[in-house]
């Protein structure tokens, strides 16, 4: 998730751990803990593209990196703390909470998280929170701030970091719990339709775990739909997305387009323009989420390759939407985001 969360889940951790022995201490270094696993991208500037997609979210956002780091940043903060009343131990007890959380939040998005590197690189995503809500944020952030200001020995100090926490942590399991009902919804509407597939995933759209987006993927195509939770037809209007993979297919075992497959987990479509070939990622939707047909993907890799062999995929290079940057992009945004909220209470 985005890195204000990450800090804010950091805080509101190391201050359950050890806030009542050494104070708002807890709370700096439990920030800075929160913020560790995503140092992988500091790396990025070094590598391919191809090789970061890989590098993001892996053995930095894994169970082993939590418990081997833990004992080292613990010992590195006992060090600067030497006065403090907590031990070696405390601090490495810390340093792995906060740590830890940081890679199982980012498990519940869609991105994917190689939690048992270096055993799998299997990207977990249980794709029940979009990677901004500020429903989740926000008491969080709320808590941590207010306890700072509060007493180290405080009850309610303890009380509201408890509370914030559970409040974040609630609403967490209540979208996993509606991704489960929306999930039945969705292949109850397909199998009405009779459209037949192979696999069904379904996400939330941004900022909110009320409206989903579904998509349904056989070998040579997917159904994509919206569903609210405050609809009241139950019966999905799908659009077919046609995967393309003719366009790659003398490239399939390249490792370029082996990436990009496992990273989308087969929810892609190739598009072919002005000569370029472009591998959209279908699972983080686009930037009209959906609601017209003229949206650009979120994620979208133009594919690069030689010259003399066109079929010979070399890499690729991500693509940023336009979302904002100019006044009339921010304009556009605004529009795109009203009409989210609309449609998100099922109107």
């Amino acid at each position: 998730m985005d890195t204000i969360t990450q800090i804010a889940l950091g805080a509101a951790v190391g201050e359950a751990v050890l806030g009542k022995k050494v104070g708002n201490k807890a709370v700096a270094w439990g920030a800075v803990g929160g913020t560790i696993p995503d140092l992988d991208v500091l790396i990025m500037p070094f590598v391919s593209e191809v090789q970061a997609l890989a590098i993001h979210r892996g053995f930095s956002h894994s169970i082993t990196f939590a418990i081997l780091f833990a004992p080292v940043f613990g010992w590195i903060i006992h060090k600067i703390h030497r006065n403090a009343a907590a031990t070696w131990k405390d601090w490495s007890w810390l340093a792995f909470w906060t740590v830890f959380t940081h890679p199982i939040l980012d498990s519940f998005t869609v991105y994917g998280t190689q939690l048992f590197q270096p055993f799998s690189d299997y990207p977990v995503a249980w794709n029940s929170i979009f990677i901004i809500d500020p429903a989740y944020t926000l008491p969080l952030l709320a808590g941590v701030i207010t306890v700072c200001f509060l007493r180290r020995n405080a009850s309610l100090r303890r009380k509201i970091n408890y509370a914030a926490l559970a409040l974040s942590t609630f609403y967490l399991l209540l979208g996993f719990a509606i991704k489960l009902h929306v999930q039945s919804v969705f292949e109850t509407s397909l199998n009405q339709q009779q459209i037949s597939y192979n696999h069904i995933m379904n996400a939330n759209t941004p900022f909110n775990i009320f409206l989903w987006m579904g998509i349904a993927e056989t070998e040579e195509t997917q159904w994509v739909g919206l569903y609210s939770i405050f609809d009241k037809d139950t019966n999905i209007q799908f659009q077919e997305i046609p995967k393309n993979k003719n366009l790659i297919a003398a490239a399939m075992n390249q490792p370029a387009i082996k990436r990009l497959m496992w990273f989308s987990r087969g929810y892609y479509t190739v598009k072919e323009h002005n000569g370029t070939l472009y591998f959209n990622d279908l699972r983080f939707g686009r930037s009209d989420i959906w609601l017209d047909n003229d949206g650009r993907y979120i994620f979208s890799f133009e594919l690069q390759s030689e010259h003399e062999q066109p079929n010979q995929i070399t890499g690729f290079q991500r693509k940023q939407p336009e979302f904002v940057g100019t006044d009339e992009g921010a304009n556009e945004f605004q529009r795109l985001l009203a009409r989210l909220l609309v449609r998100m209470w099922g109107k």
